[in-house]
């Protein structure tokens, strides 16, 4: 049984540890090991996930038999008005497969819907085929592409899929 709650700010090392448990094989072959580090210590450091907090962004945790095992992370009123924005979405590779990550997104489009928010969208690497079917079987559709510098030679080459709530 999955049960999902939300992080108290204190709790967000455990965000961390399942993103540097999670991102070298859900990237293996997709980035470079530097590019994965880079990102990894850029976004799951933990002032950056205390200031994503204190900016209104939620992270759910979601735990089996009380082992965190997959985190999602979401911002209502995301840059474009009332569309709320998955910015994360992460299962430990043994936990795949398993609804999980259904749960979780399943959670935050309740979340976002109960705040009348119009759609929840996300990005997702364009290569990462993965991801991508799991989003378009859970009705996301893609809206565009986009390329994103994030520093030190590196770009974030992304699908950004939209669902309508």
């Amino acid at each position: 049984m999955v049960h999902l709650r939300l992080l108290a700010k204190e709790e967000l090392m455990l965000i961390q540890r399942i993103a540097h448990q999670t991102w070298p094989s859900t990237f293996a072959g997709l980035l470079s090991e530097a590019q994965i580090d880079y990102m990894l210590n850029w976004m799951y450091a933990l002032p950056m996930l205390e200031s994503q907090v204190e900016k209104g962004h939620g992270f759910l945790v979601a735990e089996v038999e009380g082992e965190a095992v997959g985190f999602a992370g979401y911002e209502l009123n995301h840059l474009e008005g009332p569309k709320a924005k998955l910015h994360k979405l992460y299962l430990l590779p043994s936990s795949q497969g398993k609804g999980v990550g259904k749960a979780l997104l399943l959670e935050v489009a309740k979340r976002a819907r109960e705040a009348r928010q119009k759609s929840l969208v996300l990005n997702v690497n364009k290569y990462n085929k993965k991801a991508i079917d799991f989003y378009l079987a859970m009705g996301f559709v893609t809206i565009r592409q986009e390329v994103n510098d994030i520093g030190q030679g590196y770009v974030m080459d992304d699908d950004v899929m939209e669902l309508a709530l």
